[in-house]
């Protein structure tokens, strides 16, 4: 079956394969939050991206292989909210922004900042930190093979525009980030999967920053 990156609560997930790396997507809880578990097909080693809710859904994703690691891209609660229960099942290491852990409940084993690296078997995922959303959001870019980059975003774009904020500085902040950290850097075939709802790529979204501008949200 092909990829299409449309899940919805209770359905099944989606699958496709990046080069080494195995990425599932899966939609969870009451506001329809996107979790991912990578899984390097070399050593089958896996780390779930956002432990959002409904955490027996997400322990029968993860199955009998285990997590080496959670990572939770931003503090909102609607992200984590399966963390705990998580971590505690699996024993993972748990990864936030140096920024947003102090506003995750559970602590953060390894805090990471622009420029980190999160290992996922052979495959290798660099941490952007975008602010704006929150005070430490973070990015994971993986470049796989083929030369295709994958970002995962949490809630700092989606289709049609960037993640939510709370004040017109918030919102300068945030699409100033994620026009040069994101946009200015990756090319338009770059893969993006956001933390609610459907996937994108850069090269659909790019013409539409001078409107999300003008707009203000």
């Amino acid at each position: 079956m092909t990829y299409t990156g449309e899940v919805e609560v209770g359905g099944p997930a989606d699958v496709q394969s990046a080069g080494d790396l195995r990425i599932t997507k899966l939609a969870v809880g009451e506001m329809s939050n996107n979790a991912y578990l990578l899984r390097c097909e070399l050593t089958g080693e896996q780390v779930l991206v956002d432990a959002a809710a409904e955490p027996d859904r997400l322990l029968e994703l993860v199955g009998d292989t285990g997590l080496a690691r959670i990572v939770t891209t931003h503090r909102h609660h609607d992200h984590w909210g399966a963390l705990a229960a998580l971590q505690k099942a699996t024993g993972a290491e748990t990864v936030a922004g140096e920024r947003d852990a102090e506003g995750i409940d559970v602590a953060s084993d390894r805090t990471v900042a622009t420029g980190a690296r999160v290992r996922v078997g052979s495959c290798e995922l660099e941490v952007i930190e975008v602010v704006g959303h929150t005070p430490g959001s973070i990015v994971l870019a993986y470049d796989d093979p083929d030369g295709v980059v994958h970002l995962f975003v949490g809630d700092d774009l989606f289709p049609g525009g960037v993640g939510k904020t709370w004040s017109p500085e918030d919102f300068t902040t945030l699409i100033g980030e994620v026009e040069t950290k994101l946009f200015d850097r990756f090319p338009d075939d770059t893969h993006v999967y956001p933390g609610h709802g459907n996937d994108t790529t850069l090269g659909a979204e790019r013409p539409h920053l001078p409107e999300w501008r003008e707009r203000g949200w």
